[in-house]
């Protein structure tokens, strides 16, 4: 009996598997031959072993489907036969947003990027192309508006910070998803710096007008302003910050003096100052 049962193996076996399937969906398998089986699934987060009956559909749940990537399943008996297939994300369930950076001086050239990664609702990137909808607002004007395709399951862009210091918003959208992001836009370099002085009881005052970049954005509270006097005895320089967008700054000297400024790249007017006339 028992030479007779090894002369007779249980019939060929295959499995048929789809070529693709979608990631948290059922998968149904096709198998020939007859009698039982063991049947393993290996893939992205799963390795199982069930019984089956060759010759009869096997069905996969979602739920061991949930990760894409390529999978395996066997099926064994007297040998054991394989196909591989792979799951692919889902449609997107939620986007990720990054945008850099978090403050940037205005009227500066490709100053602010942004880049978009659509997921599942079970992580998984979707790498299938979408048409990703940005936008760039600030105060009083579009800086941006584009609709970009992804590639590899992202999308990016690159623009230009506008005039107009204060908040920007920049947002993202794709079908019923959106995020929406913040940034800074701050005073760029300054621009026209003069400065004017008086003489007091004491020294000279000396003060700047109030400072702005050429688009007209006043420069940060404590931003240095360094003056520099030069007088026959030789040269003095003071740090002063900017406050209520004018830096002030106090001279003992009872000598001529010539006072300038710098802030940044910007230079100020010459100022000569004879207290003795």
């Amino acid at each position: 009996m028992l030479a007779l049962a090894l002369a007779c193996p249980t019939a060929a076996q295959e499995v048929t598997v789809p070529r693709s399937a979608v990631a948290g969906t059922d998968v149904t398998l096709s198998t020939t031959g007859s009698g039982k089986a063991d049947f393993y699934l290996v893939g992205p987060g799963v390795a199982s072993k069930s019984k089956v009956s060759l010759g009869e559909e096997i069905r996969v749940p979602g739920d061991q489907l949930r990760y894409a990537g390529k999978y395996l399943a066997i099926a064994c008996s007297a040998t054991c036969n394989s196909g591989e297939f792979f799951v692919t994300a889902a449609q997107p369930a939620s986007l990720a947003f990054l945008v850099h950076p978090s403050r940037v001086p205005a009227r500066q050239p490709d100053a602010v990027s942004g880049v978009v990664l659509l997921f599942d609702k079970f992580d998984n990137l979707v790498v299938a192309s979408e048409t990703i909808n940005f936008q760039v607002k600030g105060a009083n004007e579009t800086l941006f508006s584009r609709a970009i395709s992804t590639h590899d399951g992202e999308a990016w862009f690159r623009t230009s910070s506008g005039k107009t210091a204060g908040a920007v918003r920049l947002m993202a959208a794709v079908g019923d998803l959106s995020a929406q992001r913040a940034l800074q836009q701050v005073a760029s370099e300054p621009c026209h710096l003069r400065i004017k002085a008086q003489p007091t009881a004491k020294g000279i005052e000396v003060e700047t007008e109030p400072v702005r970049d050429c688009a007209g954005n006043p420069i940060s509270d404590g931003t240095i302003v360094t003056f520099t006097g030069t007088d026959p005895e030789g040269k003095i320089s003071i740090d002063a910050p900017i406050k209520g967008d004018v830096a002030r700054a106090h001279m003992k000297d009872a000598e001529p003096v010539v006072i300038s400024a710098a802030c940044g790249v910007a230079m100020s007017n010459e100022l000569r100052i004879d207290l003795k006339r």
